[in-house]
């Protein structure tokens, strides 16, 4: 029996794990808000995924953002795959240590079909628009999420949408998406509009920076340093929208205690 909760993705008739596993950290280590760190190996995200399936984790978010991160995912879930909700992300690259942002058609449909290619599989479950601050620029005025929806009616993938930065950017992808990335924890709660308004028309919702980009321990009154992790985690999925927060960790440790937290009570 699975530790994790599973809940039904909006209107969408889809069943995932409350808590993903996000994947930055399996490919990049340049540019990100961490200390310097070694990429793990082939060994240690085999566990890892391993340990997350354990526990009923079955969501798993990546990016071409995210440096190697889809073709180490691709090569870890081989002979799995059908057993995970798999997310990835199209219109940023990091390439030479910067990110670069393309959201014309051309640029969406190659990069798709090289996330297919590198992930090892035939269909995407999500694809998000990977916005920069001017998300609604670019909702506005390209044709970046008819983009995807004509390749949904190909069969590249199952459900789209946006991993937008403001609440304007969030409400306008709702208008014409099946999914939202937005962030979300108990400190920054400027885009709880979003949420709502995701609820209201059935979309699947994804909460990043749900676990306060990894800044969770406090002294309390006596000194003593107090892990934040399960207020940060019930506090999301009191949220009834939400559908999954991805959390990025290489940590076996720090898995098992994002885990528990989605225990109530525990």
């Amino acid at each position: 029996m699975s530790l994790v909760p599973h809940r039904t993705f909006g209107r969408l008739n889809l069943t995932g794990s409350v808590l993903g596993l996000g994947t930055v950290k399996w490919g990049r280590n340049q540019k990100i808000r961490y200390a310097p760190f070694e990429l793990p190996s082939d060994a240690h995200l085999h566990q890892l995924l391993h340990t997350a399936e354990t526990l009923g984790i079955n969501v798993i978010d990546s990016a071409p953002a995210y440096g190697i991160a889809e073709e180490r995912v691709g090569l870890i879930l081989h002979g799995r795959r059908d057993r995970f909700i798999l997310i990835t992300k199209v219109g940023e690259e990091f390439v030479d240590g910067q990110s670069h942002y393309d959201f014309s058609r051309t640029a969406l449909e190659q990069s798709i079909a090289r996330s297919l290619k590198r992930l090892q599989t035939s269909t995407l479950d999500f694809v998000l628009l990977h916005c920069p601050p001017n998300d609604l620029d670019i909702l506005q005025n390209s044709d970046a999420l008819q983009t995807l929806a004509d390749l949904k009616q190909r069969g590249w993938l199952r459900f789209f949408g946006a991993s937008t930065m403001t609440t304007e950017g969030g409400l306008s992808a709702l208008e014409h998406s099946d999914a939202i990335m937005v962030a979300w924890n108990i400190d920054y709660r400027a885009q709880e509009s979003v949420i709502r308004k995701a609820g209201e028309l059935g979309r699947a919702v994804f909460l990043k920076k749900a676990l306060l980009s990894g800044n969770l321990t406090n002294p309390n009154p006596l000194g003593h340093v107090e892990s934040r992790v399960r207020d940060c985690v019930q506090g999301a999925l009191g949220l009834p929208q939400v559908s999954c927060l991805v959390a990025g960790t290489v940590n076996l440790e720090h898995l098992q205690e994002n885990a528990l937290a989605t225990q109530p009570g525990a």
